[in-house]
């Protein structure tokens, strides 16, 4: 029989067992653990360090490629430097003729010694009634030479200035062609030689300020050119004035007068630059002017001789009418439109389409109307008559005048006086 000593021996030596067994077995497994192979790792370098490199090496990179962008960019801006500017094209002169079609000037107004001395002061009102009415186009007839230095270099006056830049963007703004011109520039009559420097020296200020303004702004070099400025010195003056404008606005339509006043039969004394076909031709009409101009008190004895010297220089036979030194000698004169009347009309306009033809020239006529002296019956149909015949040649035109003593329309009671509207305008 087993005593309790051998028990107690027995039980010590089964737990000792197991503790070397325990313990041998942990030896083996961390053996085993620090005999695998291991990644060799390199020392950390500290954050800081790590974080400012990358910072250089991208400063350094960015800038690298900010220098080649901008090399890049330069190159090409040198590039697009030598290649030359698509130009601007001019407009065709017949298709804005077209687009001028039946048009009123806008006289009395700034073609005046001061605006409103002349009873009209202009007014946006006026633009707005002209293209609610249909109208196709304004001319705006302008007296630099009243607000501009008499002594070199002749500038113009600013505020002078802006309120014709005003008058033009009223037009525009209504997409209404405008031509604005140098207007009652009266010492060109008695002295043009003395004044020819000034006169370029306007046209130099005027081409400047308004070259950047759209193709429907036309400009239009000297109204009725006559008396001193004869047609041999006009034909110098117009080439002057014309280079002048073509070298600020090389695309815009330029509007030239023949001489004594516009008048067609005097057409065939006007050269103009050959090569620059961007040219519109302007011609007034006020025949008879026994009709047209009864009672006007500015057609003094002295400027009916001047009629009769110019017909007579021309080989034009001097029409009865001319035989009087008054103007008030023609009141109560009457258009009834004759047979002989229209022809004499026709005729005229006809040698202005010949002109034109020959010369591939679009025609405007600039000026046309009877003074308010003459019967209202009268002025109305020979008014229509004459519209008529220029659109039936091709011609675009602009009425004398909005306001004033030829006028179209009623600037006190704003409304169109009626006889003269319907024959300036189509039934709509």
């Amino acid at each position: 029989m087993v005593n309790l000593t051998t028990i107690l021996r027995r039980k010590a030596m089964f737990r000792l067992k197991n503790a070397v067994l325990c313990v041998t077995a942990g030896l083996f497994i961390l053996l085993a653990v620090s005999c695998e192979p291991r990644p060799s790792v390199a020392p950390k370098e500290p954050v800081v360090k790590k974080t400012a490199k990358c910072e250089k090496e991208k400063a350094i990179k960015y800038d690298k490629e900010k220098a080649m962008k901008y090399k890049a960019d330069k190159a090409k801006s040198a590039k697009d430097a030598k290649r030359p500017c698509p130009k601007k094209t001019s407009p065709d002169p017949f298709k804005l003729n077209k687009r001028l079609g039946r048009g009123v000037n806008l006289g009395n107004a700034l073609d005046a010694p001061n605006e409103g001395e002349w009873g009209v002061t202009l007014e946006e009102g006026y633009f707005e009634a002209l293209k609610q009415a249909g109208f196709d186009s304004v001319r705006l007839p302008v007296r630099w030479s009243n607000h501009a230095l008499k002594e070199p270099p002749y500038t113009i006056d600013k505020s002078f200035f802006d309120r014709v830049d005003w008058a033009v963007n009223c037009a525009l703004s209504r997409n209404l062609p405008i031509i604005v011109n140098v207007h009652h520039y009266i010492e060109l009559y008695t002295d043009a030689p003395a004044h020819r420097e000034r006169f370029m020296a306007l046209w130099k200020q005027i081409a400047e300020h308004y070259k950047s303004y759209p193709d429907n702004l036309l400009l239009e070099i000297f109204n009725e050119p006559d008396d001193a400025l004869t047609p041999q010195m006009w034909n110098e003056w117009l080439k002057e004035a014309h280079s002048i404008i073509r070298k600020a606005n090389p695309t815009r339509t330029i509007v030239i007068g023949s001489a004594n006043d516009s008048w067609i039969s005097y057409l065939k004394f006007l050269e103009l630059p050959e090569e620059d076909r961007n040219i519109i031709v302007t011609v007034h009409y006020y025949f008879p002017l026994s009709f047209t101009h009864q009672g006007a008190p500015w057609v003094a004895p002295a400027k009916i001789a001047s009629f009769v010297k110019d017909m007579e220089s021309i080989h034009q036979s001097v029409p009865s009418w001319a035989a009087v030194s008054d103007s008030n000698a023609w009141l109560g004169t009457k258009w009834p439109a004759t047979e002989d009347e229209n022809k004499a009309v026709m005729d005229n306009f006809d040698i202005a389409a010949a002109w034109a033809k020959e010369n591939n020239r679009p025609i405007n006529l600039g000026e046309f109307g009877a003074y308010n002296k003459a019967d209202m019956e009268s002025r109305a149909r020979w008014t229509k008559f004459i519209a008529d015949t220029a659109v039936e040649r091709g011609m675009s035109f602009h009425y004398w005048q909005f306001a004033s003593d030829f006028a179209v329309y009623d600037t006190k009671n704003k409304v169109w006086i009626k006889p003269l509207f319907d024959a300036l305008m189509p039934p709509r």
